[in-house]
């Protein structure tokens, strides 16, 4: 990173801990991004501060994320997880509660970086008492995934305050290209007033490893694993996945591994595992759970090949994770996917995620045939341009240029 003058980040994550666990209903990508570029920040010497809310009474008040970067726990509502929706009427208090831990600890920041709505509605707020440049990254957009139209629809009241938020805050950070253009076109954002920064990826955990013993510490025999890995949400198109497994398994010997859970999910976990009786490929098909970040790593290698079937992502974080471990990836084509895959060398990006095209394009990738596919040595080195230290550099010139 560049050598610059410090600067002092209050960075909001109010619904979603960046400590949590991986795969369940609040804690994906985001999470992810947020403790990663706090980590990076603070390694460049920049003191960055990531509030959160209270989730479970015994969350400690502070937790030291790394370097100069720290994660501080405030009370909002209950001390448990409760609905994103439900969290809004607390919002006052977290604000408040941020406010007196600042004046108790005697900080002042430079800017504030608030991540997705919730936590951008906290910002507007405290950035009026502290009159200090507001960055905002919304992750998700509300109109857009009711545009899909997969799954529960997003409330009015979020797509009301992201379109006041996308119009108030200094400057917003979008991870594609094609998220600057949804914030033009839904929330009327000027184009002038937004940055793309893309998501970045840990090259220190993800790398590639030795499949053979990745496979042998997760008891894999010979078969071909093919792997999904996130949220279990209608969204990310794991029904037809599995669908298309039932197909491929008519001509290939595989097993299907599907990392992500939790209480929250679990619903939808048992409607999934429904349909793999009903189809036939239950004794294919693994619910792996919720997994830590660092187990992630053996996973991806140990797979033949990952797949992101989804309707909507804001980025594909997981395709990133995947070519990193130099797995090759077949993915529908959503956020930032065509700027990480190299169509044919490093994985397929597919046009819609139909289940037969799923298939057809999974098959095609795990034939000996696909003589096009590269090695695992090339498919990481493809994406070592998004480490988290060139990231979080980008990230150091917007919040100059705001000051």
């Amino acid at each position: 990173m560049l050598s610059v003058k410090q600067l002092k980040i209050a960075m909001l994550s109010v619904h979603s801990c960046p400590l949590g666990r991986l795969g369940e209903k609040d804690t994906g990508g985001m999470s992810v991004y947020v403790r990663e570029l706090a980590r990076e920040l603070g390694r460049g010497g920049h003191l960055v501060d990531v509030y959160t809310r209270v989730h479970d009474p015994n969350d400690d008040l502070v937790v030291e994320l790394g370097p100069k970067a720290r994660l501080i726990h405030l009370n909002a509502g209950e001390e448990r997880d409760i609905d994103k929706l439900e969290l809004y009427p607390h919002l006052d208090e977290f604000a408040g509660n941020l406010e007196d831990f600042r004046r108790r600890s005697g900080m002042r920041y430079d800017l504030i970086h608030s991540h997705y709505w919730l936590s951008g509605w906290v910002g507007e707020q405290i950035q009026e008492w502290w009159g200090i440049p507001h960055i905002i990254m919304f992750h998700t957009l509300g109109a857009v995934k009711n545009a899909v139209g997969i799954g529960e629809g997003e409330a009015r009241l979020r797509i009301e305050i992201e379109k006041v938020l996308a119009n108030k805050c200094h400057r917003i950070i979008s991870a594609t290209a094609k998220e600057r253009d949804d914030l033009v076109h839904h929330n009327g954002a000027s184009p002038d007033n937004i940055s793309v920064i893309p998501c970045g990826v840990n090259l220190e955990l993800f790398q590639p490893m030795d499949r053979t013993l990745a496979r042998q510490r997760l008891n894999l025999d010979g078969e071909k694993v093919v792997l999904f890995v996130g949220r279990i949400d209608p969204l990310k198109g794991i029904e037809n996945l599995l669908v298309a497994v039932s197909h491929l398994s008519r001509t290939h010997h595989l097993k299907l591994l599907v990392a992500g859970g939790g209480d929250k999910t679990q619903s939808e976990v048992e409607r999934l595992k429904g349909l793999s009786r009903q189809l036939q490929i239950d004794d294919q098909v693994t619910f792996v759970g919720s997994m830590s970040q660092e187990d992630l790593p053996q996973l991806y290698n140990a797979a033949d090949v990952c797949v992101v079937p989804s309707y909507y992502e804001s980025f594909g974080l997981v395709a990133l994770e995947s070519l990193a471990c130099g797995t090759p990836v077949v993915a529908t084509r959503v956020g930032g996917i065509e700027s990480l895959i190299r169509q044919g060398e490093t994985g397929y990006v597919v046009a819609g995620n139909a289940p037969q095209t799923l298939a057809d394009t999974i098959a095609r990738l795990l034939s000996s045939q696909s003589n096009g596919i590269r090695s695992a040595g090339y498919i990481g080195n493809s994406v070592a341009g998004f480490n988290w230290a060139n990231i979080a550099e980008a990230m150091v010139k917007q919040y100059q240029e705001m000051l």
